[in-house]
């Protein structure tokens, strides 16, 4: 999954998509890197980050929208936003997926236009909102807390009628956790995984990146590429990364030596 942010704030690539043509070179790049589908957002969720509402989400992305309703990009893609009437409109635009950081507790009309729709959801876990969800994050277990949550999230989905089949779940990396809350995560990963469930894990270019390697944000692909291994050694079934070459290169090396050692 790749990563197109058309906000002027976003952590690692705020400011680069909000003109059309750069957003649209962005995800044509990625489709043709590899991406089996791009998410596309409105907001930035980065720690500290103020909340957008559904009105000027809609002003950033209905241009993209209507310029690939003209021009597909021959990628799927998913729609980053807890709104529903922001999904609303990406859905209608041919979005195959919300991915919704507040696992539908932020809008109550977010989990019935899914069903509407027909459309894939994943399910992020996030302590508090991304201006306070760093204020000293503590868990007795992290993956049992988060298991638990994302199991009762997807109980509530599945009551407000999303097939459980469309359902995709993640820990979220970052999102209200130190950086020994996400090494356990995606160690963890396997337990989120025996929920029934797909799970996606979005770790590239973030903090914990940067404390293990030291790095800035923009040097931050070869740590972000060894978190994505390291997820899907662990049972990862889909990355969210900024960087889909150099990901898909590695992935590709990596399943092939797992495919010659099981003979």
């Amino acid at each position: 999954m790749g990563v197109v942010n058309v906000t002027p704030d976003s952590f690692s690539d705020g400011g680069e998509h909000l003109a059309l043509p750069a957003a649209l070179a962005t995800i044509r790049r990625m489709a043709a890197d590899g991406a089996a589908i791009v998410d596309v957002g409105a907001e930035s969720t980065r720690p500290g980050a103020d909340r957008v509402g559904a009105d000027e989400q809609l002003r950033r992305l209905d241009p993209l929208f209507d310029a690939l309703g003209r021009d597909p990009a021959g990628v799927p893609l998913s729609i980053d936003t807890t709104s529903a009437a922001v999904a609303d409109r990406a859905t209608a635009a041919g979005a195959g997926l919300v991915n919704d950081i507040s696992a539908g507790r932020e809008d109550p009309d977010l989990f019935g236009l899914v069903a509407d729709r027909g459309v894939d959801l994943c399910l992020m876990h996030m302590r508090g909102q991304p201006r306070d969800m760093q204020d000293r994050p503590e868990y007795a277990d992290v993956v049992d807390e988060v298991c638990a949550f994302l199991e009762e999230r997807m109980r509530a989905a599945v009551g407000a009628g999303v097939a459980e089949e469309r359902i995709v779940l993640d820990p979220g990396i970052g999102f209200g956790k130190t950086l020994d809350h996400n090494l356990a995560l995606i160690a963890g990963i396997g337990r989120m995984a025996a929920l029934g469930r797909p799970v996606l894990v979005g770790a590239s270019r973030k903090g914990m990146v940067g404390l293990i390697t030291q790095r800035p944000i923009e040097g931050r692909l070869a740590g972000s590429v060894g978190a994505a291994l390291a997820a899907v050694a662990h049972g990862a079934a889909v990355l969210r990364v900024h960087d889909v070459a150099e990901t898909v290169d590695a992935l590709r090396v990596w399943a092939a030596v797992e495919a010659r050692s099981r003979g």
